[in-house]
């Protein structure tokens, strides 16, 4: 309210008359509306583009969990049709659907991803395509499709992500080049994920405790989260099979539960875990995340176009950046792609309410969290990967869900959050998003016409 007044008192002495007639009609004058200006002279205008309904399958430990035994395209085919079937959108509608997918190999998967929009009910004049920029492929996902509404290249459409890492696997296929000696950052392109971690804590003085209770909290928070059905929203149940191992019997399943959880995990029972990667290091199998399956989508439109439709707006989506980092400690991506992000959305980091940021392991958690200096109290708040699971391609559009959903609950005492995830081989991400009813009441979305720079009748 303080930062609204101080507006309206800098433009009420821009409106005063000149006392002389020797004053000039135009100076200038710098804005004293506050480092959030950019963002602060935004209304609701009818091009935003929001997000109106977003949806996850459970996540589920891979080779083990209730998904060991499902198709990848089954994963995406739940929440696609949830999309539909929740929302009763005409899926002739939709202009393009994008899938953030990492392991699979790419044709396979594309063929899989279209086969998955059959299933689900879309025609075939809907198009569909994947995009991988490794473990933020679920947000890029996201991000590209609110560049294309925005940009008018259509009205409506989905971005999505999947995972099976039951199906697919971490694996180099083909020899690697011998040029790679050569050059160090390409060397450290090729590092195991877990020795970047390991990386991070010794660089930057992240200790094993310190690593051991962020997973704690992890486990702590999902499993509370659970406890009292905050997931429900945002999960769709998935009717699949378990097929026993030694017998072969199938058996009818309904998983509709993130089945990584242990309520139970202490500091003393993760104490006696022993380094994974490095023989005195501080990574363990308990302070990193899960290796799992699952998917999530999230449909985007414009903002008049939801109006006119009558659907609720769960979030805007208010700017996205992804940047480059050294790749030997890939890990510190969100302490850099979070800063550009926010201030791409004229805002600054004490305006956000609530983070949800990639537990790739609590080496790099812990770093970022600290490096910009977050109030605990307001990250990862229902858990992270740690305890949930990390399906690569489908983190990203699994933290819209969950982040939308949290801030919904929280109503005016939430406007503003982010996601942000590391990326291997040296990256991060990350996209600001608004709550879908924090615009000022009295302000009706002013309308926007159409670009119409391109046909949309390609037939």
């Amino acid at each position: 309210m303080e930062k609204a007044i101080n507006r309206q008192r800098v433009l009420l002495q821009h409106l005063q008359p000149f006392p002389s007639s020797s004053s000039p009609l135009v100076s200038a004058s710098v804005c004293a509306a506050g480092d959030s200006a950019a963002y602060q002279r935004n209304s609701s205008f009818g091009d935003d583009v929001v997000v109106v309904a977003a949806y996850r399958t459970a996540i589920s430990k891979s080779k083990r969990g209730g998904f060991k035994d499902t198709y990848p395209e089954e994963l995406l085919t739940a929440v696609l049709k949830a999309l539909l079937d929740k929302t009763k959108l005409n899926p002739n509608e939709v202009g393009d659907i994008v899938v953030g997918t990492v392991l699979a190999p790419g044709s396979q998967r594309a063929t899989e991803c279209r086969m998955a929009a059959f299933y689900a009910g879309f025609p075939e004049t809907v198009p569909i395509r994947t995009v991988n920029r490794q473990c933020s492929s679920g947000l890029q996902a996201v991000a590209d499709v609110a560049a294309s509404i925005k940009a008018g290249f259509y009205d409506i459409g989905i971005g999505a992500g999947l995972e099976s890492m039951t199906a697919n696997s971490v694996a180099w296929d083909g020899s690697i080049n011998p040029k790679v000696n050569k050059f160090q950052q390409v060397q450290d392109c090729l590092l195991p994920m877990g020795i970047t971690s390991e990386n991070v804590a010794f660089r930057y003085g992240v200790t094993r405790q310190e690593q051991d209770q962020a997973a704690v909290e992890s486990h702590r928070k999902a499993a509370a989260a659970t406890a009292a059905g905050k997931f429900k929203e945002e999960i769709v149940p998935v009717i699949t099979k378990i097929v026993d191992p030694k017998t072969g019997e199938e058996k009818q399943v309904t998983i509709s539960v993130d089945d990584g959880i242990r309520p139970e995990t202490s500091l003393s029972g993760l104490a006696k875990l022993r380094p994974v990667f490095k023989k005195d290091g501080s990574t363990t199998a308990g302070n990193s995340s899960q290796v799992s399956d699952g998917a999530g989508a999230v449909l985007l439109m414009r903002r008049d176009v939801a109006m006119q439709k009558g659907f609720p707006i769960l979030g805007v989506f208010r700017s996205f950046a992804a940047v480059g980092v050294d790749p030997s400690v890939m890990g510190v991506g969100p302490a850099i792609a979070i800063p550009a992000a926010v201030k791409s959305a004229g805002l600054q980091i004490e305006d956000v309410d609530l983070f949800e940021i990639n537990e790739a392991f609590a080496s790099q958690f812990v770093y970022c969290r600290k490096k910009l200096e977050l109030d605990p109290a307001k990250v990862n708040v229902n858990g992270g990967a740690i305890a949930l699971g990390h399906p690569l391609g489908a983190t990203g559009a699994r933290c819209v869900s969950t982040l939308l959903n949290e801030m919904k609950r929280r109503g005016k005492d939430c406007r503003f959050g982010v996601i942000s995830m590391c990326i291997g081989s040296g990256m991060g991400a990350a996209a600001v998003f608004e709550r879908g009813d924090a615009v000022d009441g009295l302000t009706n979305a002013r309308q926007i016409h159409s670009h119409n720079l391109l046909s949309k009748d390609a037939m």
